[in-house]
């Protein structure tokens, strides 16, 4: 039998074990961030180790950031991560993106950016949303703190080697239509568990017309689905992507020749696989309280099946056989390590461009990284968003997940670009409904969500 593009990265990592069992792995790039690396640290001077190989290591800031004023942290515990990050990166020689530095930014939106990101590493974080990096040809994944603390004094990571899923994109997407509307219609369709136990590869010819952000949200999202890895084999968009970054390979050509070896032999190698048509797919928003709750804006909500829709229905305050377009919106989020970067801010930008979202509405712009808002300010975007009514913020992880002062206040609708629409996950009794930039951008100007594949909507 061939091979898959996971197994040919995996194998070039494994250092012990055997098939069948927990093997162990080696580690090219942990990415650390102030929320769950403490305990790591401090398991470290307990036991009086070093850091390995502090070279391979990278932190920022981005969950606890306040991104209304960053340097205001007045949460005490948030304050207390953070200066313990700054210490922790000093102590043991870590290069630290910090409060105000240039590559300060969510951490799976910096790891791109700055070429850290490369096809052929096995990439960690304590994040669950590691899965981001993937679509560079990575095997990608979150990891708990204890086992952030065995990468840290080891430089690798027992494992079990997951099954293989290979899921197939083919067909061009409509106008107005976006990754943010696959991932969600998959997840719609197969619900949040279809990846369990699977590493996901995405293939076919939709992936090939894809940009580099709109894979990494679809990679992002894996996770939704119970997958552990999401990943996409690197092609010559990849490779135009990393070139010239600030640590891309000096020698790029010969970077470019190794990771050229990393694709799927034959689609039989995979364990199981999904196809998917998307030429028929509509923009997508979720209704309920996971995102497998999600519908196209053209349908209706579902007749609740079991208990879970109907809490999900009486916590979103929503009834059955509803329009989605019915959905009101009183706030809006864009930004999270699912779609804060440029192009997600570009696209928004187009939507708002000469518009003025509803009285009713409060609107959050926040970009994914310091690079990007300069970027985007360069472009005269946060101009637009200003324009238009919205709050153009500094950059963090924010309202995904109200660990910060940006929180969507109780009983509110917001519409968000983030990837979890869970319970109280934008702050306490808020209702989330998930969406692309776009979509989002539009629910704004009309407080409730909109098909913009309509050229009237807009």
């Amino acid at each position: 039998m061939g091979k898959t593009l996971f197994d040919k990265v995996w194998e070039k990592h494994v250092i012990a074990g055997k098939p069948g069992e927990p093997q162990l792995i080696y580690v090219d790039l942990q990415l650390i961030h102030e929320v769950t690396s403490p305990q790591a640290f401090e398991g470290l001077r307990e036991n009086q180790r070093k850091v390995r190989r502090p070279d391979r290591t990278f932190a920022t800031m981005d969950h606890d950031v306040p991104t209304k004023d960053i340097f205001n942290v007045q949460d005490l515990i948030a304050r207390k991560q953070i200066e313990t990050l700054q210490k922790n990166c000093r102590d043991f020689g870590i290069h630290l993106a910090g409060m105000g530095d240039p590559d300060q930014g969510i951490v799976h939106v910096i790891g791109p950016q700055l070429g850290l990101t490369q096809p052929g590493k096995v990439i960690v974080c304590g994040d669950s949303h590691t899965a981001t990096h993937g679509a560079f040809g990575a095997i990608a994944f979150g990891i708990g703190t204890s086992e952030v603390e065995q990468v840290l004094a080891t430089q690798t990571i027992w494992q079990m080697k997951p099954k293989n899923m290979g899921i197939r994109l083919h067909g061009k997407l409509q106008p107005g239509v976006s990754a943010k509307d696959i991932i969600m219609a998959l997840i719609a369709q197969n619900g949040v568990s279809f990846g369990t136990g699977y590493a996901v590869e995405f293939f076919g010819d939709t992936i090939k017309q894809l940009s580099m952000e709109n894979r990494m949200t679809i990679c992002n999202m894996t996770i939704e689905g119970g997958a552990k890895v999401g990943m996409m084999q690197p092609d010559q968009t990849t490779f135009d992507y990393v070139r010239g970054r600030k640590y891309a390979p000096k020698n790029f050509a010969a970077a470019v020749a190794y990771w050229k070896q990393f694709y799927t032999d034959d689609p039989a190698d995979y364990d199981r696989i999904i196809d998917f048509d998307v030429s028929q797919l509509a923009p997508f928003v979720s209704w309920g309280t996971n995102p497998s709750m999600a519908i196209p804006v053209t349908g209706t909500l579902p007749q609740p099946s079991d208990m879970n829709y109907q809490r999900a229905y009486h916590y979103m305050d929503l009834k059955p056989g509803i329009k989605a377009t019915e959905i009101p919106i009183q706030w809006i989020f864009i930004g999270s390590c699912t779609n804060s970067r440029l192009e997600d801010l570009k696209e928004a930008a187009r939507i708002m461009k000469g518009h003025h979202i509803s009285p009713k509405v409060t609107a959050w712009i926040v970009p994914g990284s310091r690079t990007i808002k300069n970027a985007a300010e360069k472009l005269g975007l946060d101009k637009i968003f200003k324009d238009a009514g919205c709050e153009w913020r500094e950059p963090g992880c924010s309202a995904c997940l109200a660990m910060n002062p940006d929180k969507v206040p109780a009983g509110i609708h917001c519409a968000s670009t983030t990837n979890r629409n869970f319970e109280g996950r934008q702050g306490k009794d808020s209702r989330t409904h998930l969406a692309s930039p776009a979509m989002v951008a539009a629910a704004a100007i009309y407080g409730h969500f909109v098909d913009i594949r309509q050229k009237e909507a807009i």
